[in-house]
């Protein structure tokens, strides 16, 4: 077995076909997570996450359901955050 040293990847066990699909599942019908916007790929032995959400807490909060639910899935993380607070400037529509 070999382990990368990135922080958002684990390489434990083999990748199965249907792993894409149950992950994708998990995200989108837990209630604990229920994302639409985030998307499931699988590239070799790794599955990636991918997508937006609104807290680093909340992007925690789903990898952590994740490795919980699929303990020692390849898994890289490529969540970003997206903007949760108000324009600092008022928009002027012409």
């Amino acid at each position: 077995m070999t382990t990368q040293h990135h922080a958002d990847i684990e390489t434990n066990r083999p990748l199965d076909e249907y792993a894409e699909a149950e992950v994708q599942r998990l995200l989108t019908e837990d209630g604990r997570v229920a994302e639409q916007g985030l998307t499931v790929s699988r590239r070799e032995h790794t599955l990636i996450l991918c997508g937006d959400v609104e807290s680093v807490q909340r992007r925690d909060e789903i990898v952590r359901l994740v490795r919980e639910q699929f303990p020692g899935i390849d898994l890289q993380v490529d969540i970003g955050l997206t903007r949760a607070n108000a324009p600092a400037e008022a928009e002027e529509l012409s």
